[in-house]
């Protein structure tokens, strides 16, 4: 029986940029805006974060904005965060702290998915040991070496595996090294499954069409990645939701509703 009692998506931010960076081979000219986004699974036993978002003073702090975003690495620019977006200020929200989050679920480690590992340095941080060694390696320019570097409670992976009765990790890499999904089962509804950035859009998962970005050009991993949650949101009657569309979230209950 799941342990699952509530489900909430949070907007931490928004980016823009060319869809070529969510659809391998597509979108060239096309600019879109994403959501930058984090879930809240509160548990019987716990409450977990799925990604944590950018880091604000990278985004806030002038100097911090020239050097992260303001080169040639990001010609589209740095997100546009609020304070109100920080995932603090999200959480108090909610008449919870920071201190609230038992566990961070880090599904990868570009830089608007843990960068705001900086303000959850108390809870146990889980990721993928592939995801983890790609990143200290810089793998590619959407790993900001600081974002985890810090004093974290890692708790390593390497497989598959249940959080807590009802939150399940499932291996999805393509986009990067060890990224990662997660399937909920919820008391009331049908599971949600959470792509990731195995799926930036609704039309990835329809046309089966890889990230713009993938680890080490694997466009077939992240090919067969996308199958495979497909194949598991048939098997288990997941919704099955992409990460980056925004007019998919739009379409969501709005904060600070909750799925259960």
């Amino acid at each position: 029986m799941t342990q699952v009692l509530r489900f909430r998506p949070l907007l931490t931010g928004t980016h823009r940029y060319e869809k070529t960076l969510s659809t391998r081979g597509r979108g060239q000219g096309v600019m879109l805006e994403a959501p930058i986004l984090a879930y809240l699974i509160e548990t019987s036993n716990g409450r977990i974060l799925y990604d944590v978002g950018c880091d604000y003073s990278k985004i806030a702090d002038p100097a911090k904005r020239r050097r992260y975003y303001e080169n040639d690495e990001f010609p589209f620019g740095p997100p546009e965060m609020t304070e109100e977006q920080r995932l603090p200020r999200r959480l108090a929200q909610l008449g919870l702290r920071p201190d609230d989050i038992d566990v961070v679920f880090v599904g990868h480690l570009h830089f608007d998915h843990g960068g705001g590992l900086c303000d959850m340095a108390h809870a146990d941080i889980h990721v993928h040991d592939r995801e983890l060694a790609a990143a200290c390696e810089q793998a590619d320019a959407a790993y900001f070496a600081d974002d985890f570097v810090g004093d974290y409670q890692w708790k390593i992976q390497r497989a598959e595996y249940d959080l807590v009765p009802g939150v399940r990790a499932v291996e999805s890499p393509g986009h990067t090294a060890g990224h990662m999904s997660m399937l909920i089962e919820l008391p009331k509804g049908p599971p949600i499954l959470l792509a990731g950035d195995a799926a930036d859009l609704v039309e990835n998962l329809e046309d089966e069409v890889a990230p713009g970005l993938c680890w080490h050009d694997r466009e077939d991993m992240a090919l067969a990645s996308i199958r495979k949650l497909k194949a598991l949101a048939a098997e288990t009657g997941a919704h099955l939701w992409p990460n980056h569309d925004m007019a998919f979230y739009r379409r969501c209950r709005a904060f600070p509703a909750f799925y259960e």
